[in-house]
């Protein structure tokens, strides 16, 4: 693949691919457990380089106009799309996803994402300027912040540097992006499509490394004024702490762990071809996945069937065989933290109804995996597996539905599977997330928020509300008042003769 040369390495600063200066980083297949090549790591001096880079670009790049911004990432969209199939080709190879995923929706929503931004670069919204307080003109400017510090995670390495850096640049903002030091391929490409298409140097930038090194001195960095992060709960919080230091803004997308709420009107087959696809995308790998079924008594046993049956018929394997529906998890690290987590529910009186086992062949391989007979306290239901496992559990009243489908920290993403339009609207209304589906799951497109409530974060991803993240607001009052003291003014002092 001429597109990427890793030995050039996984660093892209001021437009430029250079290798790190620190230290090397093993890693193993996916797919296969053999060796990979090698991550090349940032030092602190290539982080402060990048930062510099970002910092210098800012003041030319937030200068230009909304159209030229445009144009420079419909440019970007269209290098993009000449590369699809090795973008494809990398990701799978770097998660262990199926090249049907990467083929089918990482790379095309990517896309379809910077043609969104490249539109809604054009599109700043803000209150009609208008009188607001007698004989003055109000008007609203969003301004660019500065460069932002961002952090990716490794599930959807292209697709979370495209939601990181697109809203930031868009909005005139420059950016370094410190993507997951297990993935940085295809983070790596993305700023070379950038600067291939004719984006300034120094608007996007990336470096790659580890969290406690190159993640902890870009959020330290004096020349960000604003971080984002997408991944665990816990590392979430230990960020808005550092940025908190120095007062800055933060955008956090976090842990999640999606109820999945089947009425007993519900379309049965409809709800569990949707759980299975929901629980096993991006092999579970996913904060949005489906990981808490909540089946009206009536129809559990009819669901629970079903979805055992679909996933019992899964073809799990080869990432890169288009005939495989579920490729390998990320690492055998995280194999195991899976397995353990469904064992230790086996222990605890769980039965398991489909999978609970690993794939015997080479690789990171977890069977799609369905749960009974849980508790709702017990960890495989309270806690993130981030796994293809999907734990299922009755109740009896819509109350109750309710209630379970709350009742964890997070607060991510939901559905509610039914044909009765109020209980339809009850659910949108009343389940904590930040996105309800009905008779959906997943499904995400670039014009719509995403983001979560409680323990799952803050702020927007996509669509147009993500620029009230990387904008300032400021509101601008000119008055037009022929008087030299204004009526207000006698609030403060009368005027005398």
């Amino acid at each position: 693949m001429d597109f990427y040369n890793p030995s050039l390495g996984h660093q892209f600063i001021n437009g430029q691919q250079v290798l790190g200066q620190g230290p090397k980083i093993p890693r193993v297949s996916p797919a296969t457990g053999e060796p990979l090549l090698d991550v090349d790591t940032a030092s602190t001096e290539q982080v402060d380089q990048a930062m510099k880079a970002a910092a210098a670009a800012f003041t030319s790049w937030s200068a230009l106009t909304p159209g030229e911004r445009s144009d420079h990432l419909l440019a970007f969209a269209r290098e993009l799309q000449l590369h699809a199939d090795e973008l494809a080709e990398v990701e799978t190879a770097q998660t262990g996803k199926s090249i049907r995923m990467s083929t089918e929706f990482d790379i095309p929503g990517t896309i379809d994402n910077v043609n969104f931004f490249a539109g809604a670069a054009r599109n700043l919204q803000g209150l009609a300027a208008g009188d607001y307080a007698g004989n003055t003109t109000s008007m609203i400017r969003r301004e660019a912040i500065g460069v932002i510090g961002s952090i990716s995670p490794w599930n959807y390495p292209l697709q979370m540097a495209a939601w990181k850096v697109l809203p930031a640049i868009a909005a005139g903002n420059t950016i370094v992006l410190k993507p997951s030091e297990l993935t940085p391929g295809t983070s790596m490409l993305f700023a070379k499509a950038a600067s291939d298409a004719g984006l300034p140097d120094g608007v996007i930038n990336v470096v790659s490394g580890d969290g406690p090194v190159v993640g902890t001195t870009l959020v330290r960095h004096p020349l960000v004024k604003m971080t984002s992060f997408t991944g665990s709960t816990p590392v979430g919080l230990k960020i808005m702490s550092m940025a908190a230091e120095r007062g800055n803004r933060v955008h956090l997308e976090l842990g999640g762990k999606a109820p999945f709420v089947v009425f007993n009107d519900a379309d049965i087959e409809a709800a569990a071809h949707g759980a299975v696809a929901g629980s096993t995308i991006n092999s579970g790998q996913d904060c949005t996945a489906a990981t808490r079924a909540y089946v009206h008594f009536s129809v559990f046993e009819k669901f629970t069937n079903r979805v055992a049956q679909l996933m019992d018929a899964m073809v799990v394997g080869d990432p890169a065989d288009p005939q495989t529906d579920m490729g390998s998890l990320i690492s055998k690290a995280h194999l195991e933290k899976v397995s353990a987590m469904v064992d230790r529910a086996r222990q605890d009186g769980a039965r398991v109804l489909a999978g609970g086992r690993r794939e015997q062949r080479a690789g990171f391989y977890y069977r799609p995996t369905l749960i009974v007979g849980a508790a709702q306290d017990s960890e495989i239901v309270q806690n993130e597996v981030f796994g293809p496992v999907l734990v299922a559990l009755p109740f009896e009243t819509d109350d109750q539905a309710i209630e379970l489908a709350n009742d964890t920290p997070y607060g991510l993403a939901a559905s509610a599977w039914t044909k009765n339009v109020d209980r339809a609207m009850r659910a949108s209304a009343q389940i904590q997330a930040g996105c309800v589906w009905i008779n959906e799951h997943i499904l995400i497109v670039s014009d719509m928020p995403h983001g979560g409530y409680k323990a799952s974060g803050m702020g927007k991803d996509m669509s147009q509300y993500s620029f009230d993240e990387y904008t300032n607001v400021k509101h601008v009052m000119i008055s037009h008042d022929p008087q030299p003291h204004r009526q207000w003014q006698d609030t403060v002092f009368k005027q005398r003769p």
